[in-house]
């Protein structure tokens, strides 16, 4: 089994990438509603900012800053995930190891993370969220994909409206 460490920086601000298991579905666009209400209770329970989200139909990228002295991403994660799959249909299959672990077959177990350590790295991957669709090649310009705080940022006078692309 693989030995993962995870960077605990209380108060910290993070990148995350995280994956649908079938990357071919696009349970996360079909379904957002579910997916922001299961972001708005887990921040409920426990509180954090988000700075950027893009959401994709097969995985999301966000940038999120944690309370003054609180380093707990996964649990976030764990209650993000879970509200979502509750409110599914169990229709996906699923293997004997999820079966047995009670776990469904929607999420892939982890999540990729990155400690923001400066502003530079801060803007870079902000940027890399907002232009994660056109990567993708779902639009042509930025402003064209709904499922962003890009338009957030761009009625705060962050970015221009015609950023990228």
């Amino acid at each position: 089994m693989s030995n993962y460490h995870r960077m605990h920086v209380p108060g910290g601000t993070y990148f995350f990438t995280v994956n649908l298991l079938e990357r071919r579905q696009c349970l996360l666009v079909e379904h957002i509603d579910l997916l922001r209400l299961a972001f708005s209770e887990a921040k409920k329970h426990r509180p954090f900012e988000i700075i950027a989200i893009v959401i994709l139909p097969d995985h999301l990228h966000c940038v999120w800053r944690l309370p003054e002295g609180d380093d707990d991403n996964a649990n976030r994660w764990r209650h993000i995930k879970s509200a979502f799959s509750r409110r599914m249909v169990l229709d996906e299959p699923r293997s004997k190891s999820r079966v047995s672990r009670r776990e469904r077959g929607i999420w892939q177990r982890r999540f990729w993370e990155h400690v923001i350590v400066d502003e530079n790295d801060l803007r870079s991957h902000v940027d890399y969220v907002y232009r994660n669709p056109l990567k993708h090649g779902y639009v042509q310009h930025v402003r064209d994909w709904p499922y962003s705080s890009f338009h957030r940022d761009v009625e705060r006078g962050i970015y221009p409206r015609d950023w990228a692309g």
